[in-house]
């Protein structure tokens, strides 16, 4: 018989395809009364496929006794706990790499719509504004200096495109890194004090939690400029909209919020912010090959071969 899996949310049509080709599948998010359907198939089900920003906390891995692999549609597992993973003996797996250069252009593509106000760009041309005044001048990208809080595979992607953009270059993040030619900050506040650009790409959890807080933005300024595509939790989503009312920071690009899809109101009475629905790896191309990971993943464990991108 085929091992039963639970799939915690939507994912994309190919992978549920496959995934319901080779196994047993239970719709969580379709469920009226979810921890009722968790009980009712709590005894069966030996994998959980899930999306990065809902994760698996302890609960659900207590409530699923007999759970082998939990396999993240994404590259964040942060909302995973691992050491109750571990403690299990159950398997974690994630998709790093596949999503790398989609988002590395997105967080690229950020920067470049935030300086040169594309947004508003079009909303001017849109409301009939072009033959009665002029479009104030935007913010030159070229030259100007880009900071990186978490140089890992993303950021390094971010740190190529503005390469080529002529920016100049620094980052912080838990260590000084041998193999790179920029500029290594001890912290966040002095990367801020010293760049125009300040692009978030590292990960979430408690150990970034609020990192970009108050003091951070007053050290970007009134011309910097703040992007993030890492988590809404590394920001203090108050501290930045207070920052943006206040003018402390000239304008900022978001991908994440806290309580997404949710997004606090406040954001949408600023003309200051540019908003994304959580879309910098949103691509066919990419949710294909994020899809098929997953599967790879779930099919080896439950074939006895080696994990493609274990996490534990």
């Amino acid at each position: 018989m085929s091992a039963h899996i639970i799939v915690s949310a939507p994912v994309e049509p190919t992978l549920m395809a496959a995934l319901e080709g080779q196994f047993t599948i239970h719709r969580l998010w379709e469920a009226e009364d979810p921890q009722a359907f968790i009980r009712e198939h709590a005894p069966v089900v030996r994998g959980l496929v899930t999306r990065s920003m809902i994760g698996a906390d302890a609960a659900l891995m207590d409530a699923l006794p007999n759970l082998e692999i939990i396999s993240v549609f994404g590259v964040g597992t942060d909302a995973v706990d691992l050491a109750a993973a571990k403690a299990r003996g159950i398997a974690v797996t994630n998709t790093p790499g596949v999503l790398t250069a989609d988002t590395s252009d997105y967080g690229m593509t950020l920067v470049l719509a935030l300086a040169r106000q594309i947004s508003a760009a079009d909303n001017f041309v849109r409301a009939g504004r072009w033959p009665k005044e002029p479009f104030p001048n935007a913010t030159r990208v070229n030259g100007k200096r880009l900071g990186i809080v978490g140089l890992g595979r993303i950021g390094q992607g971010v740190a190529r495109r503005a390469a080529a953009f002529d920016m100049k270059i620094a980052y912080t993040g838990p260590r000084e890194k041998d193999d790179v030619p920029y500029e290594f900050f001890p912290d966040v506040e002095a990367l801020a004090r010293d760049v125009d650009f300040l692009v978030l790409t590292c990960p979430g959890g408690k150990e970034t939690e609020n990192l970009v807080d108050a003091k951070v933005l007053e050290a970007l300024g009134a011309g910097g400029m703040l992007v993030n595509i890492a988590r809404a939790s590394v920001v203090d989503e108050p501290a930045l909209i207070a920052a943006l009312k206040a003018n402390t920071i000239k304008a900022a690009a978001l991908d994440v919020f806290t309580g997404e899809p949710n997004v606090t109101p406040e954001f949408f009475e600023l003309d200051n912010v540019l908003l994304g629905p959580h879309i910098a790896s949103k691509t066919v191309e990419t949710q294909r090959d994020i899809g098929n990971l997953v599967f790879a993943n779930i099919a080896a464990h439950f074939e006895g071969g080696d994990l493609p991108s274990p996490v534990t």
